[in-house]
């Protein structure tokens, strides 16, 4: 299957099964602060901010929760000094990673992400050693219950899709990122329920590895995203079905 597949099991398989919200809701909360204290505190005017918010949602972020971390960017708290680092480097098997971060202190962030590599069989690199393997995107996953594909893709390429497909019970569209905010809100408004929508990066593409790799990969990336400063961890790990 395509990476975009990927994107979708992943995504969904985390929001429903990681019992670890308040470690998620902690990020989310990070998220929202810096993309309001850059862009202002008005979703409708701020295109960061409103995709940070409709993530954390998709992630039954209470609104309380929301509204607190948007106060923050200029009330509460508004000394915290975040800033977003990438950091790039090779798992097991060659797999490209790269760890999407906003952290308040580098000194501390870096070690941590050097040494979940080096634990686990990875080699950190330096900047662009891997980027170059992946597009900036949006991914804009709805519903599909009840709902025709061929409809969907000639609504999501009116919108400004690039590409769509149908992944189980859900479609999908990939859009630039500059098409993403517009082709959201035309979906929603023609009736689709958005259920995750986001910048990301996508891998050009995805490749298997020996199964020998498999449990020192997933140690890898679930020692990163259990690390507070990680936002994101991408991957062109193809990774096998469940049921095989």
């Amino acid at each position: 299957m395509s990476g975009h597949n990927k994107w979708s099991k992943i995504k969904n398989k985390k929001g429903s099964e990681d019992a670890k919200k308040g470690k998620i809701f902690t990020k989310h909360a990070r998220n929202i602060t810096v993309a309001a204290r850059q862009g202002g505190d008005n979703p409708d005017y701020n295109p960061a901010l409103k995709a940070a918010i409709d993530k954390a949602k998709a992630d039954n972020m209470p609104n309380d929760n929301i509204e607190r971390a948007i106060k923050k960017a200029t009330g509460e708290g508004a000394g915290d000094n975040y800033q977003r680092i990438i950091y790039e480097g090779y798992g097991p098997g060659g797999v490209a990673i790269i760890v999407d971060c906003l952290t308040d202190n580098v000194q501390r962030t870096a070690p941590d992400v050097r040494h979940a590599f080096d634990k686990n069989g990875g080699n950190l690199g330096t900047d662009g050693s891997v980027m170059f393997m992946f597009d900036q995107k949006g991914v804009i996953l709805v519903d599909g219950k009840d709902k025709d594909f061929d409809n969907f893709m000639m609504d999501a390429l009116e919108a400004g899709a690039d590409d769509v497909s149908e992944e189980g019970e859900f479609f999908e569209a990939i859009t630039s990122i500059e098409a993403f905010n517009d082709a959201k809100e035309s979906l929603e408004k023609a009736g689709y329920e958005s259920k995750r929508a986001e910048i990301t990066y996508l891998a050009q593409n995805y490749i298997e590895v020996d199964e020998s790799h498999h449990k020192a990969l997933e140690k890898l990336i679930d020692s990163l995203e259990d690390n507070d400063d990680v936002q994101e961890v991408y991957t062109n790990w193809q990774e096998p079905d469940e049921e095989e």
